[in-house]
């Protein structure tokens, strides 16, 4: 009992019911694709028959082909899979699975963390081989460890898809507030008219860059605009430099 104990605690995280029913949705709702699709990748997948099964899935949808038993089967087929993922009876078995696509996020989400986990496992583990070579330079050492952990970080990052309907709502509601108050800008005002016509104020998803010759007035104009922004809209503004000490920020 203490030794199949130990045998669980030390396989990798996966949820197998989680892929089953994720799977499961696909075939009862093959639209449901939709809604998961930013979220996983094959290689998430724990169980290598999964892997092919979600593949085959994907591909069958690309092309705008029915999904259902007998359509995967055939392109597991094609593939010299069929066999492989336990034949039609499994396929069967996962169609009744779930009685619904409704959770499908939701077994995504599983099925995405216990990925990561692994990942991150298995760079931890890479980390710790490297760094028994005590000849290596240790700045080469930590690079080397650091991208690892950022590749495990950036494939768990994903780009979301915005419906364009609750950005429109947004719209109406911003520029019907807009016309309501004339003179009013979208962002925060640098107090500077002319260059709030041209921006409408700064922007939280813009970068402005200053640019001009040395000792023309680049601080101070920067500056300006942080104090104007600050009184206008009755908010603190941070001022970061890598020039100049607060007391001479202070003192502009």
């Amino acid at each position: 009992m203490e030794n199949k104990k130990e045998l669980l605690e030390k396989m990798p995280p996966h949820s197998l019911e989680a892929e089953e029913s994720l799977l499961g949705s696909l075939l009862i709702d093959k639209d449901a694709i939709i809604k998961i699709a930013d979220i996983l990748v094959a290689d998430d997948f724990y169980r290598d028959s999964h892997k092919n099964i979600f593949e085959a899935i994907k591909d069958l949808y690309s092309a705008q082909e029915p999904i259902d038993i007998i359509t995967l089967a055939n392109k597991l087929d094609d593939r010299s899979q069929l066999a492989l993922i336990g034949g039609r009876s499994y396929l069967a078995k996962l169609s009744n699975t779930v009685a619904t696509s409704g959770n499908i996020v939701h077994y995504a989400n599983i099925i995405q963390k216990k990925a990561t986990l692994r990942r991150l496992q298995q760079a931890a583990a890479e980390i710790s081989s490297i760094s028994f070579n005590e000849e290596s330079d240790i700045d080469n050492t930590l690079d080397a460890a650091e991208s690892k952990i950022f590749s495990v970080s950036r494939k768990y990052l994903k780009n979301t898809f915005t419906p364009i309907d609750s950005l429109l709502t947004e719209a109406f509601d911003r520029i019907d507030d807009l016309h309501k108050y004339s003179g009013k800008l979208r962002g925060l005002p640098t107090g500077f008219n002319d260059l709030d016509n041209i921006l409408a104020g700064l922007q939280k998803s813009d970068l402005i860059i200053l640019a001009a010759r040395p000792s023309v007035g680049k601080t101070s104009l920067a500056l300006d605009i942080a104090r104007q922004a600050a009184i206008k809209s009755k908010q603190g503004v941070g001022i970061f430099s890598l020039e100049m000490s607060k007391e001479q920020l202070v003192d502009r």
